[in-house]
C-alpha cells in the first residue's frame, strides 16, 4: 500500500467565488489534453453509436465506476481546476472538521479552515489512493489542520497567507492574458518561483513522497514537523508498512530495563526535534550508549524516567531510533527471517565500508541459529575484538538482520504423572488396607488401632525420658517446622500440580520453593514474562533465576522468542 500523496492542492473559497490557487506536481492541461478526456472511444458497443436507445442511469454510473483518475506515472487525471475548486471549496458549517471525498481510484482527504479575520476559508487537499487505510488517512487529516493552524497565525501575525493569495491570483490573470502568446505557460510553475507558499507546500509533498519526515519553516518564522510513520520507517526497513497502532503498542510496553539504539548520526536529531526540546534532548544524547538501560540513562543525564520514555518514544515514531535490550553478553541473538541477504543487496557493500576486511555474510552466518554474544568471545580475546564485534551486531541491529530472543517460561505438568501417580496411590492405599484388616482381631477396626499405636508411642516416651539425659531436640523442630512450611507452599497448587512439584527434589528445599511459588503467584510463569523482565522487578541474579528454573525443570518449559512489543514494529 502507498502512503506517499499523489497531488498536493490548495483551494480558496470567499465572497468572490472559489478557485484552485496552486497544486503539485505541475501537470500539463492543454486544451487539446482537455478534448481527449471528453472524447467518447469509437466502438460497435459505443451507446453513441446506438440510435434512439435509452441508457439507463445506474448503466452509465457504473461504467464511470471502472474509470481510473491515475494515470500511468501516478498522476492525477480526468479532473481539470474548475472540478476540483468547486468539489474542495466547502460551505462555511463544513470548515474545521475532516473533509474527505472518493472518487473512483482517488481518495481526497483535507481539513478546511475558516480564516474568521479575513473572512475566507482555505483547504490544504491530499490526494490519495482509494485503498489507503485508516491510519494512513488520519495522519493526512492531521497534517492538513497543522498546516491551516499554521496559515492561520500567520495570518493574524502579518497578513501572511492574504498577500501569497494575492500574489497567486494575480500570476493566475497574468498567465490567463498571455496565454493567446504562449499555448506552454503554465500559471502553477510561475507561482512557484515567486509564492514562498507555493515553495513550501512543494516541499511539503516531496518530503512525504521521499521520507515522510517534514522540518519546513513558514514565512521564515514558524517551524511545522510531522512525521508520516507508514513511509518514514521504510527508509531504514524498504516494504515495510510500521502503523501509528503498533508504534503506540511498543512504547507503552517502555519499561527501565530496556534500551535504546540509534538509528542515525546524533547531529540529524536535532531535525525531529522543535527547538524548545532541543536542549533536553542534548542532554540525553551525551549520556547516550547502547550499553546502558533507560534507567540508567536517566540517572546520568540527571532527569527524571518519564522525560526519558517521552523522548525515546519521539524518536521512535520519527524512526530516528529503535528499542532494543542494552547489549550484553548473555543477549541471544538470530537471523531475522526477511534479512535481505541475497548477493546483490547493498548491506553487503555497506557492511565492508564500515568494517573493511570482514564479509557480512561470514559473519551473520554465526547466528544461523540462536546464539549469545558470549559464545562468540573468549576471555583471551584482545578487547578490541570483543568491541568490534559488538559494533558489527550493533550495525546488523540497525538494519533489522538481527532480532534478539528472549526467554520465556511456562508451569506446566503434564496430566499423564497426574493419573499414574493416583493410581500408584490408590493401588498402595488399597493393598494396605487389606493386610490391615486381614492381621486385625475381630471387633477391631483401622481406626482404633492406630489411635492405639499413637498413645503407646506417646507413653513410651513419657516413660524413658529422663532430665539427666542431654536430648537435643533443635533439629526435630526444625525438620518438623520446615515439613510445615513446605506443605503450607504446596497448598497453593491444585492436587495435580502439587504431585508433580513434590516429586521435584528441589522441592524438599524451603528456600528454593519459597521463591518459586513466589515467582508463581505473581504470574511470571504464565509465558509472558521474560526472564530479564523477571530479573528486573524481582531484584534477582540471572544465576540465581537460571538455578531455579533448571531445579523445577521437570515443571517448567522454557522457551526462546521475540519481545511481542518490539516484534510489532516490523513483523
Amino acid at each position: 500500500m502507498e502512503a506517499s500523496p499523489i497531488s498536493t492542492i490548495l483551494v480558496k473559497s470567499d465572497s468572490k467565488g472559489d478557485r484552485l490557487l496552486f497544486r503539485f506536481p505541475i501537470q500539463k492541461s492543454t486544451e487539446d489534453e482537455q478534448q481527449k478526456q471528453n472524447e467518447i472511444p469509437a466502438s460497435p458497443f459505443s451507446m453513441a453509436n446506438i440510435a434512439n436507445q435509452k441508457v439507463d442511469d445506474e448503466v452509465l454510473s457504473s461504467s464511470a465506476s471502472f474509470r481510473s483518475n491515475v494515470s500511468a506515472d501516478g498522476l492525477l487525471k480526468g479532473l481539470n481546476d474548475e472540478v476540483l475548486s468547486t468539489l474542495f471549496a466547502v460551505k462555511s458549517e463544513l470548515c474545521n472538521r475532516k473533509f474527505e471525498l472518493k472518487i473512483n481510484d482517488l481518495r481526497f482527504v483535507g481539513y478546511p479552515t475558516l480564516i474568521q479575520s479575513s473572512k475566507y476559508m482555505i483547504n490544504i487537499v491530499f490526494a490519495l489512493y482509494a485503498q489507503a487505510s485508516y491510519s494512513i488517512v488520519k495522519c493526512y487529516y492531521e497534517l492538513s489542520k497543522r498546516l491551516g493552524s499554521a496559515l492561520t497565525f500567520e495570518e493574524k501575525r502579518c497578513e501572511y497567507l492574504s498577500k501569497e493569495m494575492a500574489l497567486m491570483l494575480k500570476i493566475h490573470d497574468t498567465v490567463e492574458q498571455e496565454k493567446h502568446l504562449s499555448k506552454d505557460s503554465c500559471a502553477f510553475t510561475r507561482i512557484i518561483d515567486e509564492s514562498s507558499l507555493a515553495q513550501c507546500l512543494r516541499d511539503v509533498h516531496l518530503e512525504l513522497c521521499n521520507s515522510g519526515l517534514l522540518n519546513i519553516t513558514i514565512n521564515q518564522s514558524l517551524t511545522l514537523c510531522f512525521c508520516l510513520p507508514q513511509k518514514a520507517h521504510q527508509f531504514h526497513k524498504p516494504g515495510s508498512m510500521v502503523e501509528p497502532e503498533a508504534i503506540d503498542k511498543c512504547l507503552n510496553s517502555l519499561k527501565p530495563y530496556h534500551g535504546m539504539l540509534l538509528l542515525v548520526d546524533p547531529i540529524d536529531l536535532l531535525d525531529c526535534i522543535p527547538p524548545c526540546g532541543a536542549r533536553i534532548l542534548l542532554q540525553l544524547i551525551e549520556v547516550y550508549n547502547p550499553l546502558k538501560s533507560l534507567q540508567n540513562m536517566a540517572s546520568d543525564a540527571e532527569m527524571l524516567i518519564e522525560h526519558v520514555y517521552t523522548l525515546v518514544g519521539h524518536l521512535v515514531y520519527w524512526a530516528k531510533a529503535i528499542v532494543i535490550y542494552p547489549l550484553c553478553e548473555s543477549n541471544v541473538y538470530v537471523t531475522t527471517p526477511d534479512a535481505p541477504l541475497h548477493t546483490n543487496s547493498v548491506l553487503v557493500d555497506k557492511f565492508a565500508a564500515k568494517f573493511p576486511g570482514m564479509s557480512l555474510f561470514e559473519v551473520i552466518s554465526d547466528f544461523s541459529l540462536p546464539t549469545s554474544i558470549g559464545h562468540l568471545t573468549t576471555p583471551l580475546q584482545h578487547p578490541s575484538r570483543q568491541g568490534r564485534l559488538a559494533e558489527m551486531v550493533l550495525w546488523m541491529l540497525k538494519h533489522h538482520l538481527l532480532m534478539q530472543l528472549h526467554t520465556y517460561v511456562q508451569f506446566m505438568t503434564t496430566s499423564d504423572e497426574f493419573d499414574e501417580e493416583l493410581a500408584r496411590d490408590r493401588v498402595e492405599r488399597r493393598a494396605i488396607e487389606n493386610s490391615v484388616e486381614r492381621e486385625l482381631p475381630n471387633g477391631h477396626s483401622a481406626e482404633t488401632i492406630s489411635s492405639d499405636l499413637v498413645m503407646q508411642f506417646s507413653s513410651s516416651h513419657r516413660s524413658t525420658y529422663s532430665p539427666s539425659l542431654p536430648v537435643d531436640f533443635d533439629d526435630d523442630c526444625i525438620e518438623i517446622d520446615e515439613s510445615e512450611r513446605i506443605k503450607k507452599l504446596l497448598e497453593n497448587f491444585e492436587e495435580h500440580d502439587r504431585i508433580a512439584i513434590s516429586k521435584v527434589p528441589a522441592a524438599s528445599n524451603v528456600e528454593d520453593l519459597t521463591l518459586m511459588v513466589k515467582l508463581w503467584q505473581k504470574g511470571y510463569f504464565k509465558g509472558e514474562d521474560h526472564l530479564e523482565e523477571i530479573i528486573y522487578f524481582e531484584n534477582l541474579r540471572r544465576s540465581q533465576l537460571l538455578q531455579l528454573l533448571d531445579k523445577f525443570r521437570d515443571v517448567l518449559i522454557m522457551y526462546e522468542t521475540e519481545d511481542p512489543a518490539i516484534a510489532s514494529l516490523y513483523s
